[in-house]
């Protein structure tokens, strides 16, 4: 049998009422922000204090998108006869998002945690050459960073946390120690009163004569 010409069309708009009849599931975006995952790759956060400038992430970076600037500062000796260091001071730290693919490895790679995911993603520019954003911008975005996920009830406790615990322990007990007043001796440790008065009747014999060279003579007298 031929379709009746036309009963297409009249599906689709019965779909159609169907819908408009419906409450909207869309989010009003940008008058509501999205609830986005905490591992969203939004864009990188930089957390200066802990950037040693060790060039790991620029050497790393498949894009070569980060640009880092830096300068040597002496730092004097910390007690008196020990030598001076150098330390490396960041001057410039900045990401060409333009270029960027999101790829990680940046963060990845990063020995001291300086870098982070951040779920932003405002940061659209009319001209292309906007979107390399310094390090103020990046640390900017460093406190939408959300916090790190607890870990399972059954999970191992982290080593860093284990052996800052133990360390905190361990001068909390020398410190009790040297507030603690001296403890009394025990009974046990006193000698008795009648091994005293034996001590005090008995002649003390010359330093490096034995018990025996003591009561030689004695026994001779009595012969």
């Amino acid at each position: 049998m031929a379709p009746i010409p036309g009963s297409g069309l009249a599906k689709g708009l019965a779909v159609t009422l169907r819908t408009m009849t419906r409450k909207s599931v869309t989010a009003p975006y940008p008058d509501t922000q999205p609830d986005l995952p905490p591992r969203t790759r939004g864009v990188i956060g930089l957390f200066e204090e802990n950037c040693t400038v060790c060039m790991l992430c620029a050497r790393e970076c498949p894009d070569w998108c980060i640009y880092i600037d830096s300068h040597k500062e002496t730092v004097p000796a910390a007690a008196p006869g020990g030598r001076e260091r150098s330390r490396n001071v960041l001057d410039r730290f900045a990401i060409d998002f333009s270029l960027c693919m999101y790829c990680g490895i940046c963060i990845e790679v990063c020995p001291f945690d300086a870098l982070f995911w951040s779920p932003e993603f405002e940061y659209a520019e009319t001209d292309i050459r906007d979107l390399t954003h310094e390090r103020d911008k990046l640390r900017a975005w460093m406190w939408t960073v959300p916090a790190p996920p607890a870990l399972d009830p059954g999970a191992e406790e982290p080593k860093e946390l284990a052996a800052a615990r133990k360390t905190a322990d361990k001068l909390a007990a020398q410190a009790a120690e040297t507030t603690a007043p001296p403890s009394a001796p025990s009974a046990g440790t006193e000698p008795h009163a009648d091994e005293q008065a034996r001590a005090a009747e008995s002649p003390a014999r010359p330093a490096g004569e034995s018990k025996q060279q003591a009561d030689q003579p004695r026994q001779e007298g009595r012969e």
